[in-house]
């Protein structure tokens, strides 16, 4: 035991797991002809080292991983078993690389979040080089999750659930949404959440907390989210406001929960007395007769595209179609996403994208509905495939909360 898991909720990769992660990477490289692997991404080198410090991975395909630490040197050693260099500089690094490229070679690097003037950077360092994109790969592999992934994504899971338990008796009528939510992200913190999520790509933001209730509800940004909320500052353009709540109006509860790098996302309704509007309230049975209707349906070996026409047909029939997963220029394509280091993984359940669900795989089944100038419902779960079916994270129920 060290000092960072003694003050800490630090649970270090084993050894045996970085090896089953870094095996099923050069698995992919030999058939793609990739004779090395030049990692760069922050998440990517903690799921494949057990680190996040300033550095750079290399993965030979005929050697064992290197990770070239430019800060900080002595934690990384601590928190990763990867055999581990120090660099200074441009010129340390590529010395170091061309040690594994003699002649032309093709080497992977994750072009999806790598800047071009980066890339440019690489290219002139290794002009010999076939820069090949291996972030498919890496998404690939990620999208499954091993049992000790799974342990800290439901721990994650349990941060979320003290959340939505708490909400309950601070959720009060003429509040505001950003006190409730400001309340509520107290209550995660203390219970070991660690304090923000990640996202993959350009420009992807995202709080670990939405509190949105009516109006706000329905106005757009530009995440790629169906319900963003307004925000305090159009500098931001996201999350809870000032908005107060009132009575009979639903009030959604988004919370990604984080733990150890992983993280859960899940929403709940919680309404202030009766219904005061019959078409929310008919929105939200909706949401709620699909997430029944794919924890009876899902399993491994079906394919995303079955649970979103599952879903969209349920809300076709109930003649809600044009306010599913937003509505107008402001709809999203997707009805669930999956969710691990980053809240943005594999598997995307869209109409046109056919993956294979397998074992392992964590996905957010999210239908929602916004009804412009009136508000929003709908709720946010949790499962992991398995053979048998879907498993939830959260063990909290997916019901309305009535106060």
């Amino acid at each position: 035991m060290n000092i960072l898991q003694d003050i800490s909720l630090c649970e270090f990769t084993p050894v045996e797991e970085i090896k089953k992660r870094i095996t099923k990477l050069k698995e992919r490289m030999e058939r793609n002809g990739i004779c090395l692997s030049i990692i760069l991404q922050n998440v990517d080198i903690f799921y494949f080292t057990g680190s996040l410090q300033k550095a750079v991975l290399l993965v030979p395909i005929e050697a064992e991983p290197v990770l070239m630490v430019e800060k900080n040197t002595e934690r990384a050693r601590i928190e990763s078993p990867v055999s581990q260099i120090s660099v200074k500089n441009d010129r340390d690094v590529r010395n170091y690389v061309k040690k594994y490229l003699t002649g032309k070679k093709k080497c992977g690097m994750e072009l999806d979040v790598l800047p071009v003037n980066i890339f440019q950077k690489w290219k002139k360092m290794l002009p010999d080089c076939e820069i090949e994109d291996i972030s498919k790969c890496i998404r690939e592999i990620r999208a499954i999750k091993s049992e000790f992934e799974l342990s800290l994504i439901k721990k994650s899971g349990k941060i979320v659930k003290k959340v939505f338990e708490e909400a309950s008796k601070i959720i009060k009528e003429g509040e505001r949404e950003i006190d409730i939510a400001a309340k509520l992200e107290y209550i995660g913190r203390i219970n070991g959440h660690q304090g923000f999520l990640r996202m993959r790509g350009l420009n992807q933001e995202m709080m670990n907390i939405y509190v949105i209730h009516g109006v706000s509800a329905t106005i757009p940004s530009f995440g790629d989210v169906p319900i963003s909320g307004c925000g305090i500052t159009h500098a931001i353009a996201q999350g809870p406001s000032f908005n107060k709540l009132m009575r009979g109006v639903p009030t959604l509860v988004d919370y990604g929960g984080g733990y150890n790098g992983y993280i859960t996302d899940e929403t709940r309704l919680f309404l202030i007395g009766e219904w005061k509007n019959e078409t929310l309230k008919k929105a939200y049975e909706c949401a709620y007769h699909i997430i029944n209707e794919i924890v009876s349906f899902g399993k491994a070996g079906l394919y995303a595209t079955e649970l979103f026409d599952k879903a969209f047909s349920i809300a076709k029939k109930a003649n809600l179609e044009d306010y599913f997963m937003g509505y107008g220029e402001t709809k999203v394509s997707f009805v669930g996403h999956g969710v691990g280091l980053e809240i943005n993984e594999l598997p995307v359940l869209t109409g046109r994208h056919r993956i294979l669900l397998e074992e392992g795989m964590v996905f957010a089944l999210e239908p929602k509905f916004i009804f412009p100038g009136l508000g929003a419902s709908g709720l946010e779960v949790d499962f992991v495939v398995r053979e048998w079916g879907l498993e939830r994270v959260v063990d909290f129920p997916f019901e309305a909360v009535y106060l």
